[in-house]
């Protein structure tokens, strides 16, 4: 009879190489071993006779070998490979009878009635109670996401709590004392995990919507929002006019520079001097445009340092560099936390500075614009002088 295991072995595992389907990532040849060396090793606890231990192994090796007809029903196809091959070894219909009875016994809805089956569906499950259960369950699950069941790791967990605590039981009195501890372990580490989860996204849920209330009830978000947009834009807007006035300060030097270098030496001949006015009123233009450019961006340097009573009665803006650039760090220290003492004097002291920021820029807007409205009457007065000067010659 160990010559008929051998020959049996050496069957499934070349039916297996040849027609089982890569997808069968968990019903395959290991599975099949972990599955004999269970039902071997419960045959043993169990004081199994010699001649049921070679049926046992016999419906262990062939049990799932249906996979490589079809997954559908596939105990009934491992029957019939069953009973062909074994008929082919000269073995008696009770045999393969009781082989085909202990192979449908591994069906999860069925119900042994025989030692035989009763071992060798606690087998099939043996990995319930073994210390691999995460991962030999996890191959399952990567099996049946290859086929088109799509299950996520809560909705595999949720069918491993219902199969474990619901749907199945051990039958030989070995695996009840033995294995159903360790099944239960499991169990709870699945509930457990379960319960973690759910924790953790109520908590998320929770920190979410105290976060958006509080985002939408507290005012302070809303102010802090307003004064960090409001300073961020008068900085803008200032870059703005320095880099205009910066334009004008270079064309209009650029206009003197060529005036003064081709147009001027030219006027000492009596045959030029019609081009006198022209050139004076171009060169005068210029240089107002580059005087106006230079007032709009000169920075004006107050006196740097400012009183107790000046804080104490909120009459200083010490926010601004040009207030207390003179002053000690001690003295400056103390001002700042008068400040932050009273949060209205925060707010007033930003409201402040945004106030002195915005009349600078109001100055420098109203030069810059009054310099381009002198550039280009320049430019309009000293080209129509040229036609004019051109005219009369």
């Amino acid at each position: 009879m160990t010559d008929l295991i051998s020959k049996t072995e050496s069957f499934v595992l070349q039916l297996f190489k040849d027609r089982l389907s890569a997808k069968y990532v968990y019903h395959n040849f290991n599975h099949t071993k972990r599955v004999v060396d269970s039902a071997q090793y419960l045959a043993e606890q169990e004081n199994l006779n010699e001649d049921d231990k070679i049926l046992l192994l016999l419906a262990a090796w062939l049990h799932d070998t249906g996979y490589t007809v079809s997954e559908i029903n596939h105990e009934e196809h491992s029957k019939r490979i069953a009973r062909e091959f074994l008929s082919k070894q000269n073995l008696t219909e009770d045999i393969i009878s009781s082989v085909e009875n202990a192979i449908n016994s591994t069906q999860m809805e069925a119900t042994p009635t025989s030692e035989i089956e009763k071992i060798l569906k606690d087998a099939d499950c043996s990995h319930f109670a073994k210390e691999n259960f995460k991962e030999v369950s996890e191959l399952l699950r990567q099996e049946l996401n290859i086929k088109g069941q799509e299950y996520s790791a809560e909705e595999w967990r949720e069918i491993n709590i219902k199969v474990l605590s619901l749907q199945h039981r051990y039958y030989t009195d070995y695996a009840i004392k033995n294995w159903s501890p360790k099944k239960q372990e499991h169990l709870v580490e699945l509930i457990e995990s379960k319960e973690k989860k759910k924790r953790k996204k109520e908590k998320e849920k929770l920190k979410a919507k105290f976060k958006a209330q509080y985002k939408n009830d507290n005012p302070e978000r809303s102010v802090q929002t307003l004064f960090r947009v409001t300073l961020r834009n008068h900085l803008k807007l200032s870059d703005i006019a320095d880099t205009k006035a910066n334009i004008l300060l270079s064309v209009n030097a650029i206009i003197i520079s060529l005036a003064l270098a081709n147009i001027i030496p030219k006027l000492d001949n009596p045959s030029n001097e019609h081009l006198m006015i022209p050139t004076l009123i171009l060169i005068c233009f210029s240089v107002a445009a580059i005087i106006l450019s230079i007032l709009s961006t000169r920075p004006n340097v107050t006196s740097g340092e400012f009183t107790k009573d000046q804080v104490e009665n909120r009459d200083v803006n010490i926010l601004f560099f040009g207030n207390f650039h003179k002053m000690s760090f001690d003295n400056y220290l103390w001002g700042v936390k008068e400040i932050m003492k009273d949060k209205d004097y925060v707010y007033e002291a930003l409201v402040k500075d945004l106030y002195m920021l915005g009349k600078v820029l109001e100055r420098k807007y109203r030069l810059l614009r009054l310099t381009y409205t002198i550039f280009m009457a320049g430019i309009i007065i000293s080209v129509i002088s040229f036609f004019i000067a051109f005219y009369l010659i």
